[in-house]
């Protein structure tokens, strides 16, 4: 056992300066995740519509091609927990439970392909997954990572229920290694920092960044507000250990969008959606497509909103203020100086008129094209002139701001809406004025 662990820990320090050079997720992921809204419903005889199944799978595939979402950057279908058999096969290899897959995952994801779409997979470092299913201990990183490679899976998200802090800190690295020796683009979602505590020393940001396309770090989400602001508090509290970790091919990972279920309001709706786009968070839909109502999916294929989230610069955003009157402001530096504000509201009693500034939020001398993300109204301001938003209870204002120039507040008329052309839509879907 110790010349085996010997090994182990010499192919780890081998490693050295392994980056994950896959070339994937330049901008952060966007798809759909069984996990939140289906967890481990796997009564098929009862529940056939619901259960974790190709069935599943292939329905959401479906509204994914065929409702606006995969145009809009929504690719990656992802399987969770409780997909496979009790045991594996007699070659040692995982293997998915006949009866709710029987085309098994290499037909699933031609389904996928052929649609255009990314299939998404699960496994976990450890001796079972968190739902009790075979895990992939070190002996088996380098067969599952082929397995998943023959099957054409595109994502792997890789748990660490049932295995400990020595057995993390070899096998997230070797999985990694793993994958890349397949030779398939397979991107790698690590739960590694989630099992640590989520912050140094105990957590090497930078060590992540080299070996993972995204990580989750905290808890996972439920379907509630409480939740969803928990989240938010640990990661902008958190912001100056977390946000540097964050660029192109590496994102810090806040879980999936709840937007659609049952937990949110419609006003908390719009702030996961804008302060997830403002921490370049992997948007990762959990709900469902078949039955969500037009409310939910007007944010969520909100193209302003996502094509802030989208943006290639990959700068992962800050909380500015937090007011004692329980409204905060956050900011994402975009491309070509552009940027992005929220102003969220933590009150729980009526509509707040906040007051404020560009120039008192750090903005350069200038004038700016303001487009309001929700209402897709524009304005301009000048960064000195005092202006008011009104921010509902537990819901945001988020704006979309040009590059400082000297523009001509005339360019403007009626109701703060743009002349036809004074602006144009650019690759992002973003509104973007012609200075």
């Amino acid at each position: 056992v110790l010349e085996k662990t010997l090994l182990l820990l010499a192919s780890v320090l081998s490693l050295g300066t392994l980056a994950l050079d896959n070339g994937l997720m330049r901008t952060p992921p966007m798809g759909w995740l069984a996990w939140e809204r289906f967890r481990c419903d796997i009564d098929c005889d009862q529940d056939p519509k619901n259960c974790i199944s190709e069935n599943l799978f292939t329905d959401m595939a479906d509204r994914l091609s065929q409702d606006g979402w995969k145009d809009l950057g929504y690719v990656y279908v992802n399987i969770d927990d409780c997909w496979s058999s009790k045991e594996r096969d007699k070659k040692g290899r995982l293997q998915p439970d006949p009866k709710r897959f029987p085309g098994g995952i290499p037909k699933l994801a031609r389904y996928m392909h052929d649609r255009g779409l990314k299939l998404g997979i699960y496994g976990d470092m450890g001796t079972l997954t968190c739902g009790g299913y075979p895990g992939t201990p070190l002996d088996k990183i380098d067969i599952d990572a082929k397995t998943f490679a023959e099957w054409e899976v595109d994502m792997l998200k890789f748990d660490g229920c049932y295995s400990n802090e020595v057995e993390q800190q070899q096998g997230y690295p070797l999985m990694s290694k793993a994958l890349n020796a397949t030779g398939r683009p397979i991107a790698y979602s690590c739960s590694w920092p989630a099992y640590s505590g989520g912050l140094p020393p105990k957590v090497n940001y930078t060590q992540l960044g080299e070996i993972c396309n995204l990580w989750r770090n905290y808890d996972d989400i439920q379907d509630s507000w409480d939740s969803v602001l928990n989240i938010i508090d640990w990661f902008f509290d958190n912001q100056d250990v977390i946000a540097p970790a964050a660029g192109p091919g590496r994102w810090n990972d806040p879980d999936m969008l709840i937007v659609g279920d049952f937990g949110l309001s419609l006003e908390q709706s719009r702030t996961q959606m804008a302060l997830w786009a403002i921490m370049a968070a992997p948007l990762f839909m959990s709900n469902d497509l078949r039955t969500i109502s037009a409310e939910a999916r007007s944010i969520l294929q909100n193209k302003i909103a996502i094509g802030i989230n989208q943006d290639p610069l990959g700068f992962q955003g800050r909380r500015l203020v937090k007011e004692k009157s329980g409204i905060e402001v956050f900011w994402r530096q975009l491309s070509n100086d552009t940027s992005a504000l929220v102003f969220f509201s933590r009150r729980t009693d009526m509509p707040y008129r906040y007051k404020t500034s560009l120039s008192k939020l750090s903005y350069p001398t200038g004038y700016y094209k303001i487009v309001d993300v929700f209402t897709q109204k524009g304005s301009s301001l000048k960064d000195s002139a005092d202006f008011v938003v009104s921010v509902n209870p537990t819901g945001v204002v988020m704006w979309y701001v040009s590059a400082p120039a000297k523009l001509d507040p005339n360019q403007f008329h009626g109701g703060g809406k743009l002349k036809g052309p004074a602006s144009r839509s650019d690759k992002h879907g973003i509104r973007r004025v012609l200075l």
